[in-house]
């Protein structure tokens, strides 16, 4: 287990120190710096580490300056770093204002299976002598052979609805949680954050008892401008248990729609009046530079166009199928369209899907979809946000690709997938079956939906009957914004057995209990 060092403000201070100051709450964040480092003569990291697409030979550093500094990353099969022939130093790039001083580097031929310990540097880029604390942190690799079980969680929505870092509840307690349970890596299944939600200092309860927020200057308002985007980014990396979780667990991270806007598709104008800026491209495009600023994501860059769909190859057992359902969607709308070669994923990302679907050798291969499938999400009174629109008939709207991508995988005889997804606030099981179903030509199938990790909970929504899901489990609170102190948060859990293949999946709440669990055997056509 990684050790909190070094480089940042106290992480357990903070939180403590915001509690008994002010009823605002505020942390002044000197233009962009973390607080306590603001006045440091070296570079410091105050801002934590994170490890990203980790698999068999390789992963992806993050970290943050609070200055100019050249990233430094060592590597060790130790956590002391005394032993010469394991140790490895990895020159990063230089940390600018071009990037809001964050960086990544890339760490390759890494041996498999094993707890990777490393540590951050920041140095002058002018005096390498002048260097602050290292950070330290810790991941393991993925398995090279099927002997080694494999740990996930899975998650989503962060921040929302005006529920924020609560110093009086112990911030974002879930993170601890899930941290606890040790798990091989985390999958955030979007909203990472909440850009059209501002944060105020307090929120008033049903009960009356009062809900107090960590405020910065950034969450007051609605991100609009690139420097607004980070700062909503930078905003949950003020909490002692997300810093400490990254520090330990290494992330697969996609996005939805609040790390832009509710709702929000290409070409889309706001009707927002908190908006000045009303066109969703330009947001969106400002939005993907912090996003790829702030997470260590193999196929985006800061400075270079990119994507969010990939593969994440996590060893034998598994691969990660990451979707975008965001960037590539058409316009919302009643969803009745009997042709739409364009739907939510765009036609290009679903030729890569059916592609890579049918080239993976993985004995689990985890779908993970930003989006439900068979659940009915509206958007306003006609239209609708994701897959499903309500009709229980033949495919139509988006729904078309969904059945063209069921059909393949069918056909092709690709074996063992699993839907995972966050977006509804609440937590649920989906089985989706032929026989119950309008559209028929595809084999059984689960989805799973977790979250939300601190944001409000909602009400279930209704199911759509055209690919014939069946509802195992579902739990949702009977109002809509409960916050996290009324109702608890919850994360998914797949633990894959090395021996037997079998993939058992865990809903969970804060605090760990299990709501509901389900074991599927390897080898099955769909699941």
């Amino acid at each position: 287990m990684a050790q909190e060092t070094g480089g940042g403000f106290g992480r357990r201070s903070l939180l403590q120190g915001a509690a008994a100051g002010s009823a605002a709450l505020t942390l002044p964040l000197f233009s962009g710096a973390a607080p306590a480092q603001a006045r440091s003569g070296r570079p410091g990291a105050g801002w934590g580490v994170q490890v990203g697409d980790v698999t068999t030979s390789s992963g992806l550093v993050w970290v943050r300056s609070d200055r100019p500094a050249r990233m430094v990353v060592q590597t060790s099969a130790t956590e002391s770093f005394r032993e010469a022939k394991t140790t490895q130093t990895w020159r990063g790039p230089v940390l600018g204002a071009g990037t809001d001083f964050t960086g990544v580097t890339a760490l390759h031929g890494l041996p498999a299976g094993e707890q990777i310990h490393y540590r951050v540097l920041l140095a002058d880029p002018d005096d390498p002598r002048r260097a602050g604390e290292p950070v330290t942190g810790t991941f393991r690799t993925a398995p090279e052979g099927r002997g080694a079980d494999v740990r996930f969680h899975w998650s989503g929505d962060l921040a929302g609805q005006g529920w924020g870092i609560n110093p009086e509840r112990g911030g974002y307690r879930i993170y601890q949680d899930m941290r606890s349970r040790n798990p091989d890596f985390f999958l955030c299944s979007g909203d990472n954050i909440y850009a059209d939600g501002p944060i105020t200092d307090r929120v008033t309860l049903p009960d009356g008892r009062i809900w107090r927020n960590v405020t910065t200057e950034e969450k007051a308002k609605v991100a609009e401008t690139l420097a607004e985007f980070r700062g909503a980014f930078r905003y949950n990396l003020l909490d002692a248990n997300l810093r400490r979780f990254n520090a330990q667990v290494p992330t697969i991270t996609q996005w939805d729609d609040h790390e832009v806007h509710n709702n929000w598709y290409p070409g889309q104008l706001l009707d927002d009046a908190r908006y000045t800026e009303k066109d969703a491209n330009v947001l969106s495009a400002r939005s993907l530079r912090a996003f790829s600023e702030y997470f260590p994501i193999r196929t985006l860059r800061p400075d270079a166009d990119g994507r969010v769909y990939r593969v994440v190859r996590h060893g034998p057992l598994l691969d990660v199928f990451v979707l975008d359902m965001r960037r590539y969607r058409n316009a919302n709308s009643p969803g009745r369209q009997t042709d739409d070669r364009q739907g939510i994923l765009g036609a290009e990302q679903l030729r890569w899907l059916k592609r890579e679907l049918s080239r993976s050798r993985a004995v689990w291969k985890v779908i993970a979809s930003d989006m439900p499938l068979g659940l009915v999400v509206p958007d306003g009174k006609t239209n609708f946000e994701a897959v499903a629109q309500g009709d229980p008939g033949a495919p139509l709207g988006r729904e078309l690709q969904i059945a063209e991508l069921l059909r393949h995988i069918k056909h092709a005889r690709i074996t063992g997938t699993v839907w995972l997804t966050a977006d509804v606030h609440y937590t649920s099981a989906q089985h989706y079956a032929p026989e119950r179903a309008a559209f028929t030509d595809f084999e059984p199938f689960w989805e799973f939906v977790s979250g939300p990790l601190n944001a409000g909970g909602f009400q279930a929504v209704p199911l759509d009957g055209t690919f014939g899901p069946e509802q195992a489990f579902v739990q949702a609170p009977d109002r809509a914004n409960t916050s996290p102190a009324e109702t608890p948060q919850n994360f998914g859990e797949i633990d894959i057995d090395g021996g037997s293949g079998e993939l058992t999946v865990r809903l969970r709440q804060e605090g760990g209990r299990v709501l509901f669990s389900k074991v599927l055997q390897p080898g099955r056509v769909g699941q």
